[in-house]
């Protein structure tokens, strides 16, 4: 492959043969079943055979294809397991890696954007790329002053090729549907679609990586690498080592899932607290696992460290996560079913036109909120299929209020955000105090009371230290 496929003619006839490769599989399958393989058989071969094709037309064409796939990857563990063992190894290998560029393609760019001397201001520069994205790849070099850094250089095209993309996936939303039960995906495309020019911005991506850093630095708990140098389609930051969270979910210990999950959790509630900033593509590619600076593994003591990568999308909150979110949970918890109704209705979930139950409500949102009444919760798998499948069956009462519940635009990313960290967490199959994160940092979750004493005791903490 000598360069992003640019052309829309050549792009939309990849994308267009997805739904095709599913229809024919389907009759091939069918023959079979004709020719005597059971059912059970048939069923695994179509599925390893879908999700073959899935990765290699959506790694191939990076951009918004890539990116919708890896989007849906952190969703997986919504999927029956007959179907989400087929489909996993496919959709996760879209969280950290793809078809690389050449590297003259990649030497190309440098040259455009750093100029002709451009190898002078590294040491080294690992033509090889450590990690192939949806829009950019990374490579491993050293910067002029010893340090170790990522180079993040911008594929050529990659704006064109992610307006294309999702203007494409979003014709046939509807057969991408059954992927991921109980998700509608045309709104997720739209939304990706809405995010692109800020993605494709290295400079917005870099004062959000910075604001980031400032504030976490020196943080017990999270790391996030510092922006070294920042030019038009390529970004420059500060290396980090560590174990991919991808990694982690696959062969990871039971302390390094829980770990990995507590701060998982921590940081997307904390983040927007202390930067006004959600961090808002939370896949397992972007995440590290880091061992505390003294050199201890971590292994007895707990002591892991989250590193974060990627602020290319992130959600301006300057107040934090809304308040409405904390009130609206902590009055669920509590019971207050009249009172949830009223707030949902002021913030738009309810439409005017539309008259619920406030007691039928209350029923539908206690299931999905129980991660937060426990002291500690494990998220599983099974949890989140049952979830899902509790909205997505349209015989159920819990689809029939899901149909009628509105959410609004201010709210979209923050929903899909969360809805994205409680899958990996799920990945994960991570024992999670999410209790704890909740009080700490989401507004509103306490009552006012606690609120004001706790944050009386952090200042006085401040001001002791």
């Amino acid at each position: 492959m000598s360069d992003l496929p640019r052309k829309a003619v050549t792009r939309t006839a990849k994308l267009a043969a997805l739904p095709l490769g599913f229809a024919g599989r389907a009759t091939w399958g069918l023959g079979k079943r004709i020719g005597g393989k059971s059912a059970e058989i048939v069923a695994r071969e179509l599925q390893q055979r879908t999700a073959e094709q899935l990765f290699k037309v959506l790694g191939e064409l990076k951009g918004g294809a890539m990116k919708f796939g890896q989007a849906m990857s952190v969703f997986e563990s919504a999927l029956p397991e007959e179907i989400a063992g087929p489909y996993r190894a496919a959709l996760t290998r879209l969280q950290d890696a793809a078809p690389p560029m050449p590297t003259s393609t990649i030497h190309e760019v440098l040259v455009q954007r750093l100029g002709e001397n451009w190898r002078e201001l590294f040491l080294e520069f690992d033509d090889k790329p450590a990690a192939a994205a949806s829009i950019g790849q990374v490579h491993r070099a050293v910067w002029h002053d010893g340090r170790d850094v990522a180079v993040k250089v911008q594929y050529p095209g990659a704006g064109e090729a992610l307006l294309s993309d999702l203007s494409q996936l979003s014709r046939f939303a509807r057969l991408l549907g059954p992927l991921i039960p109980g998700m509608d995906i045309k709104p997720l495309i739209t939304e990706l679609r809405d995010r692109v020019s800020e993605e494709l911005d290295y400079g917005l991506e870099a004062r959000a990586q910075r604001e980031h850093a400032a504030e976490f630095a020196d943080d017990p708990d999270v790391v996030v690498p510092d922006v070294v140098h920042q030019g038009d389609q390529v970004l420059v930051t500060e290396w980090l080592d560590g174990i991919p969270l991808a990694e982690v979910i696959n062969e990871g210990t039971q302390q390094q899932r829980d770990r990995a999950g507590q701060l998982l959790a921590r940081f997307l509630f904390s983040g927007p607290a202390r930067t006004g900033l959600l961090h808002a593509d939370p896949h397992p590619g972007n995440f590290r696992l880091l061992p505390a600076d003294d050199g201890d593994d971590g292994e007895d003591s707990g002591a892991w460290r989250l590193g974060v990568l990627d602020f290319g999308t992130v959600d301006r909150l300057p107040g934090g996560l809304p308040g409405t979110i904390g009130e609206s949970l902590r009055m669920t918890l509590e019971g207050e079913a009249e009172a949830v109704y009223v707030l949902l209705c002021e913030e738009g979930f309810v439409k005017d036109s539309i008259d619920l139950d406030p007691d039928t409500v209350l029923e539908y949102l206690l299931p999905i909120i129980e991660p937060a009444e426990a002291d500690s919760f494990t998220f599983t798998r099974g949890w989140m299929r049952n979830q899902a499948a509790r909205i997505a069956d349209p015989r159920s009462p819990a689809h029939q209020l899901g149909k009628q519940l509105n959410l609004p635009p201010a709210y979209l990313l923050i929903h899909r955000v969360t809805l994205s960290t409680i899958g990996v967490l799920c990945q994960l199959n991570a024992t999670v105090r999410l209790r704890d994160e909740l009080e700490a940092w989401l507004p509103g979750f306490l009552p006012e009371a606690a609120e004001a004493a706790l944050a009386t005791d952090g200042e006085e903490l401040v001001a002791e230290a």
